[in-house]
């Protein structure tokens, strides 16, 4: 029976890296995946998968309008034997019920990977509804710089400051995002303000 998987992490936490990796896994048993991300995901190239530790891959792109069912529905004839979705937090609320009906409809498994809660530790609409709806919630593990498990995508100004303002997507890299535990996010919070 299949299933939808939610597999988050904090930055840093090698979410892509798995992603790419359990690709690789059904494809050297001949199996077909159908690698998707979100357009708001730009960093690497529109339609690149790319993590950390330099593992890429050509995906396709989601873009808002998109009904993934459907999608799914009209290339039946190439039927995938499975789905990863990398950067699942930017999908919409929707697309995440769409693969959701495509687990049920089809017995494919959807197998998602991305960050649970943004810099100001709110949750992302599409990580929202895939702990709604996610038969199997992983999270996958990152540590702070003192030690302690870190559950915070801490966003960074020029100056490497920690920052609680601004628009919730903001893409970036270790320039712009340090995981961190929630004791140090709200110590460097408290820092800030003394200044």
């Amino acid at each position: 029976m299949a299933k939808l998987y939610f597999r988050y992490g904090a930055m840093g936490s090698s979410k892509s890296a798995q992603a790419l990796i359990t690709k690789f896994n059904y494809e050297e048993k001949g199996m077909r995946v159908w690698l998707l991300k979100p357009s708001v995901d730009t960093r690497n190239g529109a339609d690149i998968v790319k993590s950390r530790i330099g593992l890429e891959q050509k995906a396709d792109v989601v873009t808002p309008e998109m009904d993934l069912f459907e999608i799914f529905r009209q290339r039946e004839r190439e039927f995938y034997d499975v789905i990863i979705a990398d950067e699942a937090q930017f999908f919409l609320p929707v697309q995440i019920e769409q693969l959701r009906d495509i687990v049920d409809a089809y017995n494919v498994p959807v197998l998602c990977f991305g960050l649970r809660t943004d810099f100001r530790t709110k949750m992302f609409p599409g990580s929202k509804r895939l702990l709604e709806l996610a038969d199997s919630i992983t999270e996958l593990k990152t540590v702070c710089a003192c030690g302690s498990k870190a559950i915070v995508n801490a966003r960074l100004d020029q100056e490497g400051n920690v920052v609680t303002d601004g628009e919730q997507v903001f893409l970036g890299g270790n320039e712009s995002y340090r995981a961190m535990c929630y004791k140090c996010w709200k110590k460097a919070q408290e820092r800030k303000k003394e200044e």
